[in-house]
C-alpha cells in the first residue's frame, strides 16, 4: 500500500464520522481499471454487440468525443432490448470480467467510509447495466448513473433526461445531497478533467490514477493524488509461468510422497506431498507470501484453520504456511478436478456437497474424530471464492466441527490473492501475497444453537485485518 492511500485513510478514519458525510466514487478509472480501447481498423470494419459496447464503454480518463461515440452505440444495441434482458447480462459481464478490474485499493477506501458511517455514493455517466452489478458486490446502496428512456419495458437506446457527462454528474450528486449531506465535509473520487464539476462540489476532492490535466489542476489545488495498480490481463508469459508451475506441483507430489515412502506412513507421505507440491507451483509461477503471525501456524495443534477464498490458489497457499499436519474440507466438484482432485483424495481431504444441506453434514461427521486424532483442518468458511476483497457470509459448518472436538478456531486472513490469480481463472501472475494468521480462538464454552453472534464477530475480524494490516514478522 502507497504513503498516499495510507494517508487518505488516516484522515478518513480521524475525520467526521456519520451518514451526513458522503463518499462520491466516479466508475471507470477510479473504482475499475478501464478495458482497453479498441483500434481504428476494428472500429472500422465490425458493427459492435451489445456486450462489447457495455464493456468497452467502461474506460479510464474518457475523452468527450468518445463520450458521444459511446452514446450512439447505445443507442444502436440498446433500442428494442428489454431491461429484464440488459440487467442480466450486465450481472453476466459482472461475473465473468468485470470483477477482474474492480481496483483493491477501491474496495479498502470504500470499506472504510462504511465503517465510517459515510453515506458511500458510486456515480458514473454510463448506464446501470454497466455499474449496479459491481455497486451490489461493493455493498453500495446508493448508484447514480445516465438513465435511459424505456416505453413497457423496453428499450428506446436513447437517455431519459440529462447524462451524468461533466456538469451532469455534478447535478445529479448536488440533488442527491439535498438530503442531509453536507458536501462541504465529504468526499468525492475520480480520474479525469471531465469530473473536475464534481471534485470541485466537495470538501475533500481526491485525484485518483488522474490525467495529465487532473494531475496538475490536483497539484494547484494541493488535492491529494492516489494511483492505484494497474489490473492487466494475464501475459502469454503468465501462462507459460503457470504451466510450469503446474508441472512443479506434480513433480513435488511425486518427490515428495518418494522421499516420505520408506516410512510407509501415509501421514508423513502427505505432508512431504503438501510441502513440495506447494514449494514448487509457488516457486516457478514467481508467487512469494509474506506472513504474518507464523507462530500461529505451529500451535496449538490440532486447530481448525479458517481461511478467506478469493483465488483458486489460495489452496497452495494454505499449506504452505501451515507446514504439514494439516488436510481440509472440500467442494465435490473438485474431485473431478484431473490435478487436485487425486492429490485432494491423497492427503486426506474431506468432500461436501454443497447442494444437500443432510449430505454435508454427513460428510462432516468424521471431521471431528479426524482432529481428535491429531491432524488440523483447513475450511473457507465461505464456500465459495468471492469477487472483491470483500469477506462474504461464513457458513457454520467448521464451527461446529471445532466446538464438538475441543479444539480453537485459528483465522488465516489472505490479502491480494485475488491479485495474483483471478477469481475465474487458474492463471497465475508473479507477486507477493499477504498472510496474517491470528491469534488462535478458544470456542469451548460456545453454544452451538446460539452462536451466531460469535461467527459473525470472527467474520469482522478478517475485514479488520484487510482494513488494518499488520505488519509481518
Amino acid at each position: 500500500m502507497s504513503a498516499e492511500l495510507d494517508g487518505v485513510l488516516a484522515a478518513i478514519r480521524s475525520g467526521p464520522q456519520g451518514a451526513q458525510v458522503a463518499a462520491v466514487f466516479d466508475f471507470g478509472g477510479t473504482v475499475v481499471d478501464g478495458f482497453p480501447r479498441k483500434g481504428p481498423f476494428r472500429r472500422l470494419f465490425r458493427r459492435p454487440s451489445t456486450e462489447d459496447v457495455l464493456l468497452r464503454g467502461i474506460r479510464n480518463g474518457t475523452t468527450d468525443g468518445e463520450y458521444g461515440r459511446l452514446l450512439n452505440q447505445l443507442t444502436e444495441v440498446l433500442a428494442g432490448k428489454t431491461e429484464d434482458e440488459l440487467n442480466a447480462l450486465g450481472e453476466r459481464l459482472f461475473r465473468s470480467k468485470v470483477y477482474g478490474h474492480l481496483y483493491p485499493e477501491a474496495w479498502q477506501l470504500i470499506r472504510t467510509h462504511q465503517a465510517a458511517g459515510h453515506t458511500v455514493v458510486l456515480t458514473s455517466s454510463l448506464t446501470r447495466f454497466q455499474v449496479a452489478p459491481a455497486a451490489a458486490e461493493l455493498g453500495i446502496e446508493h448508484v447514480l448513473t445516465t438513465p435511459m428512456a424505456a416505453q413497457d419495458g423496453i428499450l428506446t437506446g436513447y437517455p431519459d433526461g440529462k447524462t451524468l457527462w461533466r456538469n451532469g454528474k455534478a447535478e445529479a450528486v448536488r440533488e442527491f445531497a439535498a438530503d442531509g449531506v453536507d458536501l462541504t465535509r465529504s468526499y468525492a473520487y475520480a480520474d479525469s478533467t471531465a469530473d473536475l464539476p464534481l471534485l470541485s462540489l466537495v470538501g475533500h476532492p481526491v485525484a485518483v490514477n488522474p490525467d495529465e490535466q487532473l494531475t496538475a489542476v490536483a497539484a494547484e489545488h494541493d488535492w491529494p493524488t492516489l494511483r492505484f495498480r494497474p489490473r492487466r490481463a494475464a501475459r502469454p508469459v503468465d501462462y507459460v509461468r503457470t504451466t510450469a508451475g503446474f508441472a512443479g506441483l506434480l513433480g513435488g507430489a511425486f518427490y515428495g510422497v518418494a522421499a516420505k515412502s520408506p516410512t510407509r506412513d501415509h501421514r508423513q507421505m502427505a505432508d512431504g506431498l503438501l510441502k513440495h507440491a506447494a514449494g514448487n507451483t509457488l516457486s516457478i509461477a514467481g508467487v512469494h507470501l509474506r506472513v504474518t503471525g507464523a507462530a500461529n501456524a505451529r500451535a496449538p495443534r490440532p486447530a481448525v484453520f479458517l481461511f478467506n477464498h478469493q483465488s483458486q490458489f489460495d489452496i497452495i497457499i494454505v499449506p504452505e504456511v501451515l507446514h504439514g499436519g494439516v488436510t481440509g474440507i472440500g467442494k465435490k466438484e473438485l474431485t473431478h478436478n484431473p490435478i487436485f482432485g487425486p492429490l485432494m483424495r491423497f492427503v486426506g481431504v474431506t468432500f461436501i456437497d454443497r447442494s444437500s444441506t443432510d449430505k454435508a453434514k454427513a460428510a462432516l461427521a468424521p471431521v471431528a474424530d479426524t482432529l481428535r486424532g491429531g491432524l488440523s483442518i483447513a475450511v473457507a468458511p465461505e464456500g465459495t471464492r468471492s469477487y472483491t476483497p470483500e469477506v462474504g457470509p461464513f457458513k457454520k459448518g467448521a464451527f461446529h466441527i471445532a466446538i464438538q472436538a475441543g479444539v480453537p478456531i485459528i483465522p488465516i486472513v489472505i490479502r491480494n490473492a485475488g491479485e495474483i490469480c483471478w477469481r475465474n481463472s487458474m492463471v497465475a501472475r508473479p507477486g507477493t501475497v499477504d498472510v496474517a494468521i491470528l491469534d488462535p480462538i478458544d470456542v469451548s464454552a460456545w453454544d452451538p444453537n446460539d452462536m451466531d453472534d460469535k461467527v459473525a464477530a470472527v467474520r469482522q475480524l478478517y475485514l479488520d485485518t484487510l482494513l488494518n494490516w499488520p505488519k509481518p514478522d
